[in-house]
């Protein structure tokens, strides 16, 4: 797909396409002038490459917010986690894929802190937490983890291309991707990489309360406008449970009707509300796994449906994308 400037009118053909600066979208468009005159740019062989590499990988899943602070990275290592436990008699694999390039806080919730990545010659081989449970993230090649990471957005395209084409994941069931906040660099590279390879879709997570909600939004329409298909919504921080008395309170109350209204106005599925757990803190800085440390908490129980979930929207966009294929084909099942 082409790139589509930020802040870009709605129907922005892209910088790429042949029609860049020549529809009527592109009418009063400061960058017309400079799009008309220029040649459309030829596709990028990653994409190629990135498809023939992850032919081993049987479901990729984007977790998106809109928002910053609603916990995605934190839904997403536990959803690896819960993933990969399911799989350990299987003899299959998950992986996490860390592209919040500036803030990378995915090796330390999996104890991976300090880790470094070797390169053999199939590629650079991820950081394992388990032994079915494979990691890569930009927090591995920093000299510390009070390093900044200052790079502006094509230094960030290039790493995310080399993390999908470089990294020797094996076979996977699952790769999970970690993304930051927003709907701009880093989104538009891992959509644009992943367009051959296939994408089974995104999962949004939000809070509850409408300024959470609002952005969640933004990131829905962008999902749509690049055809990223949208697995569903998880609502964090869905109230707090005392760990003493069990009684749940609504820290961040849904003044709108929360995720659960949101979706039914989008027509989108609610796929679960986690309630906040001051555990799942302690473990994700502790690189422990919360899953197994308190099997019985209320968020435990939530995750696990909602990584439930996940596997049955995936295996539904999977059957539908061979049945494509087949009467593509001409046969029909």
């Amino acid at each position: 797909m082409a790139d589509v400037p930020e802040n870009a009118p709605e129907h922005c053909p892209g910088t790429g396409s042949e029609e860049a600066g020549k529809t009527s979208a592109c009418a009063g468009c400061p960058n017309q002038i400079i799009c008309a005159s220029s040649k459309p740019k030829e596709a990028d062989p990653a994409v190629d490459q990135i498809k023939v590499r992850l032919l081993s990988v049987q479901h990729k899943i984007l977790v998106l917010s809109g928002k910053g602070g609603v916990g995605k990275s934190t839904f997403s290592v536990c959803l690896a986690r819960a993933l990969s436990r399911n799989l350990e008699t299987a003899n299959k694999q998950v992986a996490v894929l860390d592209v919040d390039i500036c803030g990378p806080s995915v090796p330390t919730m999996l104890g991976l802190a300090g880790e470094q990545v070797h390169q053999s010659g199939s590629g650079w081989s991820p950081v394992y937490a388990d032994e079915n449970l494979a990691v890569m993230s930009v927090g591995f090649l920093l000299n510390s983890p009070d390093d900044a990471v200052i790079w502006r957005g094509p230094k960030k395209n290039t790493m995310i291309k080399n993390f999908l084409r470089d990294v020797d994941w094996g076979d996977l069931e699952y790769l999970v991707v970690d993304t930051p906040p927003g709907t701009s660099d880093e989104h538009l590279s891992v959509v644009t990489y992943l367009a051959k390879a296939g994408i089974d879709g995104a999962v949004i997570v939000t809070t509850p309360q409408e300024i959470s909600l609002q952005d969640v939004r933004k990131e829905i329409s962008f999902c749509r406008k690049v055809n990223v298909p949208i697995l569903g919504v998880v609502e964090n921080m869905a109230g707090f449970v005392c760990p003493k008395c069990k009684v749940e309170s609504a820290i961040f109350p849904p003044s709108t009707g929360g995720a659960e209204k949101m979706c039914q106005d989008l027509n989108l599925t609610l796929l679960g509300r986690i309630p906040l757990d001051p555990l799942i803190g302690r473990c994700c800085d502790e690189g422990k796994n919360f899953l197994d440390e308190i099997p019985q908490s209320r968020a435990t129980q939530a995750l696990i449906a909602a990584a439930d979930k996940i596997k049955e929207a995936c295996e539904l966009a999977k059957r539908g994308t061979e049945n494509t294929h087949s009467h593509s084909n001409g046969v029909h099942y």
